[in-house]
């Protein structure tokens, strides 16, 4: 019995994209430059959870974002720790209740309201290559991690 759970165990696993910070990002980018890519969310956006669950599910896919790319998962409207981000300071934009980090308005072109889930690609050296407002297909997502580890 015991042998037929321990053969289950690894059906249940799902594989994890390594998510680091802005505050390790400088460091990792010192010792190791690598593209970075950065995934604007919310906890209310549902198209934001569905796309994380098909990011992950991805076996191919976690395995080139572990590789290829530093990856930041930001929580646009939770996140309230100051962030330094190419040699700016970035606060959290408090509004009653709620409010938004001043980093995602900044990375954001709509500087009203960000649209969710906003994907922002830079290169090794920190330059914007590629900006995707909205759901990030696995497919369309390997087809840019090819691109932008081949800069």
């Amino acid at each position: 019995m015991i042998h037929i759970v321990l053969m289950l165990v690894p059906c249940f696993y799902l594989s994890q994209v390594k998510t680091g910070t802005f505050s390790g990002l400088e460091i990792r980018q010192k010792e190791h430059a690598k593209p970075v890519v950065i995934h604007l969310y919310t906890d209310w956006c549902s198209v934001c959870k569905i796309e994380s669950f098909k990011i992950n599910k991805d076996e191919e896919l976690v395995k080139m974002m572990n590789e290829k790319v530093y990856f930041i998962n930001f929580e646009a409207e939770k996140t309230k720790e100051k962030i330094r981000f190419q040699n700016q300071q970035f606060d959290y934009v408090s509004n009653g209740n709620s409010g938004i980090h001043g980093l995602a308005l900044a990375l954001s072109k709509n500087k009203n309201q960000p649209v969710y889930p906003l994907w922002i690609f830079l290169d090794k050296n920190q330059n914007l290559v590629y900006y995707h407002e909205g759901q990030l297909k696995p497919e369309k997502l390997k087809q840019k991690l090819l691109e932008i580890s081949a800069l």
